[in-house]
């Protein structure tokens, strides 16, 4: 069997692949402190409603655009709507690259709080003041280079193993090993004194809430980072999925999947920090507290606070191999992503991934030795995919509404049929709330302190401008040997599943 027609053994190999690509640090981490700066309950409307008005339809689409076109971003995006439109791809496939060199970073940092978790390290760690200290030396010291090598040569390794000996026997393994510890985690939260405490703030909905705006922007921001919808990735997934796959049925089992995790993790997390503090004041300090990079409830707090309960130690290894295995099964889909582009352009897989390894561990070199340059890729990067989702829905509306729906998604065999109304959901709801997003995002740039023009600044509106436009000025230029590397000379008839 070819490279490029190897393909997942099942349809539970690519949903537990899929869930490996969606289920990554933004459940484990950043989803716990989100939902508690929106203040509990009331924030779980808007984060349930975006998982159905923006994430599953992006990731419907990107299932539908991977299994018709079988190719990577570029291919796909050039198969579907035009050879013109190829940069489009390209700067999906950028966005995600660039996160990916810094997302390595963070996985290296499970990969050490794990390991120092299981010798018992971090029992050192009594205060937040010293916690801190602590992070922020191993994270700018140097110390952080050799973990980012091993994360990415772990996920590098695995996708050389190919689809099924790699990607999906990885995930196999992953997805149910964190869903496990996530559970064992919760269920010890859980029965702390005083976890209720916790329960009552995470479920108790303050009705009033859902009138401040804030809250359905933070609702929808979380959903399309978490989800991994508009980011490519499961575009590329779709590639290697059998014939009969039906998108719809499996975007819903993927969506709800990651929110399923979000929940377990914030359950694991929020009733500890609330049954380790005597007031609602110092627990909400705690379960809201960013810290440096946007750390500090994972990486100051937690091993704090697993340090107060009995056998805390056991379950603070078990939380950070939970968010190990979190990080690593989201970053091997980005690697997938950039080795796919490679294959497409023409390289064999082996090669590809020796490239990829390579521009991967130095891309994500100065964000592992600067925290203010991780910021400032995060920052960029992060919004960036506001523009990926964007032209995700640009490419329906180019294809064609109905004709998508045809063509894509309501193929024979499928257990659910989407009718007319999706039409309106793509091509009008998604594209206003991506309009939302970009606006909203960029506007919190303008109270960041520095001028909201300059390219060098941390983490305001122009360095994204300048990054973007780079990035886009750089593939408009080579749109044409892109498009005729991925999809042969124009004229040339390509089968069905892309060029062989």
């Amino acid at each position: 069997m070819s490279e490029q027609r190897e393909q997942f053994t099942s349809r539970w190999g690519l949903i537990l692949a899929a869930l490996g690509m969606a289920v990554g640090t933004g459940n484990v981490w950043r989803f716990p402190r989100i939902f508690a700066t929106n203040e509990g309950g009331a924030f779980l409307i808007p984060w349930l409603f975006f998982l159905f008005a923006w994430s599953i339809p992006l990731l419907i689409l990107e299932l539908g655009m991977g299994k018709k076109t079988r190719m990577g971003l570029v291919g796909a995006f050039g198969k579907l709507i035009g050879r013109r439109y190829s940069w489009m791809g390209g700067f999906v496939a950028a966005v995600t690259t660039m996160i990916t060199f810094y997302y390595s970073v963070v996985a290296g940092w499970c990969l050490r709080y794990f390991f120092t978790a299981l010798s018992g390290g971090l029992a050192r760690l009594t205060d937040a003041e010293a916690a801190q200290q602590a992070f922020e030396h191993f994270a700018t010291s140097g110390w952080a280079l050799p973990f980012h090598l091993l994360a990415f040569g772990l996920g590098a390794w695995v996708i050389w193993r190919g689809v099924v000996r790699g990607i999906e026997l990885a995930n196999k393994i992953l997805i149910p090993l964190l869903a496990l510890l996530l559970m064992v985690a919760a269920v010890r939260a859980l029965t702390l004194p005083g976890a209720e405490r916790g329960l009552h703030f995470m479920f108790d909905i303050d009705w009033s809430r859902l009138g401040d705006y804030r809250i359905w922007l933070e609702g929808l921001t979380q959903s399309a980072w978490s989800t991994g919808a508009g980011w490519g990735l499961l575009l590329t997934y779709a590639v290697y999925s059998r014939e009969r796959s039906d998108c719809v049925r499996n975007s819903l089992v993927i969506g709800l999947g990651n929110n399923s995790m979000s929940l377990l993790a914030a359950l694991a997390v929020l009733p500890t920090v609330f049954a380790s503090f005597p007031t609602f004041q110092e627990a909400f300090e705690v379960a809201t507290y960013s810290g440096p990079a946007a750390t500090g409830l994972t990486f100051v707090w937690i091993p704090i606070l697993f340090q107060k309960i009995p056998l805390g130690s056991i379950f603070s290894a078990i939380f950070f191999l939970a968010l190990t295995a979190a990080a690593l099964s989201s970053l091997i889909a980005m690697i997938e992503l950039i080795t796919r582009i490679l294959i497409d352009l023409g390289l064999q897989r082996k090669r590809a991934i020796g490239i990829v390894f390579a521009a991967g561990f130095a891309g994500g070199v100065p964000s592992a030795l600067s925290l203010n340059y991780f910021n400032n890729q995060d920052w960029a990067w992060g919004l960036g995919l506001m523009v990926s989702g964007g032209l995700f829905a640009f490419a329906a509306i180019k294809y064609g509404l109905t004709r998508l729906r045809a063509d894509l998604i309501n193929l024979p065999g499928n257990e659910i049929t989407l009718g007319p109304w999706f039409n309106g959901l793509l091509g009008v709801l998604v594209p206003v709330e991506f309009g939302a997003m970009l606006i909203w995002w960029s506007v919190q740039s303008f109270g960041w302190g520095e001028a909201w023009w300059n390219p060098f600044a941390v983490a305001n509106l122009g360095t994204c401008l300048f990054q973007w436009g780079l990035a886009v000025i750089v593939l408009l230029a080579l749109n044409r040997w892109l498009s005729n590397r991925t999809l042969g000379p124009p004229g040339t008839a390509l089968p069905e599943g892309g060029r062989l």
